[in-house]
């Protein structure tokens, strides 16, 4: 089973929904877990926002962070994961943003993404990180990333319901 498979498994025990916005990764998620059968059943949607007005304009990352910042920064990956979250109603929303290349962006070079997740609950995740290879490789690395943040927030949680309601420590 696939980790997007496993993440759509997850979610759909649970009745939660789930939403992506995408940068550097270019639609790449979304193709991941509708690869799955049955994914309409929990995955709502994505948003592709490749350029940095579409992130403030579509997904609510704040100007001023985009401005200080740029647009390849743990907290804009936030921002745009709990943009998504709530502009297409999902319990979970996961976000990319990067620089897969083939030239430096935002003074960053190739190879620096950051991943997220937002949930309703508000439960937020970063996750920064370093990849090397080839632009094709930086992306696939990149959604393989995202998925596994989430897969192991949604793993997390169960054990610690399942702690709590076995009433051990």
């Amino acid at each position: 089973m696939t980790t997007a498979a496993r993440v759509l498994a997850l979610l759909a025990e649970r009745g939660e929904t789930l939403a992506a916005a995408e940068s550097l990764t270019g639609g790449l998620v979304a193709a991941e877990l509708t690869e799955v059968p049955g994914a309409s059943v929990v995955f709502r949607g994505s948003v592709t926002a490749y350029a940095t007005d579409l992130k403030r304009d579509l997904l609510g990352v704040d100007p001023t962070l985009l401005e200080e910042r740029g647009a390849v920064d743990s907290e804009v990956a936030l921002q745009m994961a709990t943009g998504v979250r709530r502009a297409l109603g999902a319990a979970w929303g996961i976000a990319t943003t990067g620089v897969a290349g083939p030239a430096a962006q935002d003074g960053q070079p190739v190879g620096t993404v950051h991943v997220a997740l937002s949930g309703a609950d508000g439960t937020e995740k970063t996750a920064a990180l370093r990849l090397n290879g080839s632009r094709a490789e930086i992306r696939k690395e990149s959604v393989r990333s995202v998925l596994v943040l989430l897969l192991d927030e949604l793993r997390g949680a169960a054990r610690a319901q399942d702690t709590e309601q076995n009433g051990g420590n």
